[in-house]
């Protein structure tokens, strides 16, 4: 049965979601089950550039996806010079709202630290250059991150860390330089202390909420593949956890969405 919660007139955006992995048919289907109980709207960011045709053949068949380009760092061992200048230029689509997901990642280490740490300042440039927020990975590399940030050419940046659990102390310190922290299944996980704590301690214009389909489906999901419409328990849990109306909880986190990625207003 359908939670009382889920509801057409409140809109919630689910501002991480990795439909690209999907099939074709199965995209549809995850956009329709999610528009029918409230979600208005899905940014798609990419992990590789080799992504980018289908990203944003997808955004533009659909008024309410939008879409984020760049290198993830699992994959920052293929970033070259070329791959700055084909995402200069894709940057330019008007559906595109933000450079990402890029980041650190030293839990996988997928890809070496010093070519991670490199794509992630290459991309940072051109987010800054196009005056683009980054969608940002990071994952067991806080101190790092917070040197990269600490370069004063990254003093502009704006962005959001999505699907945050780098702890309270790493919140404090991304908070007060105007960047957001985006909010998973994650915080309805049993252990997920870390996450909730956070989410208590952040001031409430700065939290946007997210599946990261496919991952990190929400309880009573978890074990499953994520799907957008599970952004409702993602933005139920939040709400409940603030002390918020289901509703409150949708109308803040939409229009702090807005804020940060404004060209999807536009487009």
């Amino acid at each position: 049965m359908t939670p009382s919660y889920r509801s057409r007139a409140t809109q919630v955006i689910d501002s991480h979601c990795h439909l690209q992995s999907l099939s074709a048919e199965e995209i549809e289907s995850a956009l329709e089950e999610a528009r029918s109980l409230g979600v208005g709207g899905f940014l798609v960011p990419s992990l590789r550039l080799e992504e980018a045709e289908k990203i944003l053949s997808l955004c533009h068949r659909h008024a309410d996806v939008w879409c984020a380009l760049g290198v993830h760092p699992h994959e920052a061992s293929s970033w070259t010079p070329e791959h700055q200048r084909e995402l200069a230029g894709l940057v330019s689509d008007p559906k595109v709202v933000a450079v990402g997901e890029c980041g650190l990642d030293f839990y996988y280490d997928l890809s070496d630290r010093t070519a991670q740490e490199r794509a992630l300042r290459e991309q940072w440039e051109l987010a800054i250059d196009c005056d683009l927020p980054a969608i940002v990975h990071n994952r067991d590399s806080n101190e790092v991150m917070l040197e990269v940030l600490a370069d004063p050419c990254f003093a502009g940046l704006k962005g959001d860390f999505h699907s945050f659990a780098g702890g309270l102390e790493m919140a404090l310190q991304l908070v007060p330089r105007g960047l957001y922290l985006g909010f998973s299944g994650m915080v309805t996980f049993k252990r997920a202390e870390n996450v909730r704590e956070v989410l208590s301690a952040v001031p409430r214009d700065r939290i946007l909420v997210e599946t990261d389909t496919p991952y990190l489906a929400p309880v009573p999901h978890r074990g499953k593949p994520s799907r957008p419409a599970h952004v409702i328990e993602v933005a139920a849990r939040v709400a409940a956890e603030l002390g918020l109306t289901f509703e409150d909880l949708c109308e803040t986190s939409t229009r702090n969405f807005f804020r940060l990625f404004p060209m999807a207003a536009k487009s």
